[in-house]
């Protein structure tokens, strides 16, 4: 008789079999006829332009972090209105619950306003766009030769 870690352990080498056996199928079925459109670079719709590795500008994260951060705010506050807002619960206290509990949110709000001050202060948000460097590189290799392989590919 198996033990609990061993039914389980089958039903990992089941859905593994099972995953090799759909894919073994797909194989088996797909289509495969490879050629020069299928096998470019896809880059939402667009015909990819110059080079992949550019440099990309830091405050794109510094934005996405502060959204983050406001959105979290949002998934604190949504609850407690509902738990702290309790017409019966403000009513057995004679309204002191409702009061306490609006300092409590108002406090949360301001601590997260003055963080976005601070960043704000500090620069963080000002939107300076970088001046591109475009790297030079000391090559043996003619440019000439460059080019020409680059036109033979097009």
């Amino acid at each position: 008789m198996l033990s609990d870690f061993g039914i389980i352990l089958l039903f990992i080498i089941a859905a593994l079999a099972f995953f090799v056996l759909i894919m073994f199928i797909s194989r088996l079925l797909r289509p495969n006829r490879p050629n020069v459109e299928k096998l470019s670079t896809y880059e939402s719709g667009e015909e990819p332009v110059g080079n992949a590795n550019v440099q990309f500008n830091i405050r794109f994260y510094v934005v996405a972090i502060i959204f983050v951060l406001f959105e979290v705010e949002l998934v604190f506050l949504f609850p407690w209105a509902t738990v702290f807002g309790q017409a019966t619960l403000i009513n057995e206290t004679n309204g002191l619950w409702g009061w306490f509990a609006l300092a409590e949110a108002v406090l949360f709000v301001v601590l997260l306003a003055l963080g976005l001050a601070y960043a704000w202060a500090k620069g963080y948000l000002d939107w300076v766009k970088p001046e591109p460097q475009i790297p030079h590189i000391e090559s043996p290799v003619p440019k000439s030769l460059y080019d020409s392989v680059n036109e033979r590919y097009k």
